[in-house]
């Protein structure tokens, strides 16, 4: 795949996808004759990934240390995953904050209700 696709599959604009590959997120691509960027379909899982870390706030220079060692192999996957563990962590606090405040606002909302109910019954 050449980068507009890779770009429009992904959602990443192709100026993203390049800096990516300058800061070591993207692997080296392949290149055509042509000297065009060529990718294969996997790289759109590992964008996918890259897209969720970056939702959930790892910073770019998490992603990049996680990505170099991806990039060295099996050897880092006990450093993979504390990495991974400790933004779970924090992802997982963040669900329990907003879940929480979620049950605030809907009991809010039935007291909002019911005085609203309230009123409308006694202009009955």
């Amino acid at each position: 795949m050449m980068i507009g696709e890779v770009a429009e599959k992904s959602g990443f604009a192709v100026h993203t996808l390049r800096y990516y590959e300058k800061i070591g997120l993207l692997p080296q691509p392949d290149r055509d004759p042509g000297g065009r960027r060529s990718y294969d379909r996997d790289i759109l899982v590992w964008l996918e990934f890259l897209g969720r870390l970056k939702d959930f706030g790892m910073p770019i220079r998490d992603r990049v240390l996680y990505a170099k060692m991806r990039a060295e192999g099996d050897q880092t996957i006990t450093a993979r995953r504390a990495l991974l563990s400790t933004y779970r962590e924090e992802l997982a606090n963040h669900i329990a904050s907003l879940t929480e405040t979620l049950g605030v606002l809907d009991d809010k909302i039935a007291i909002y209700d019911q005085v609203a109910t309230a009123k409308n019954g006694s202009r009955k």
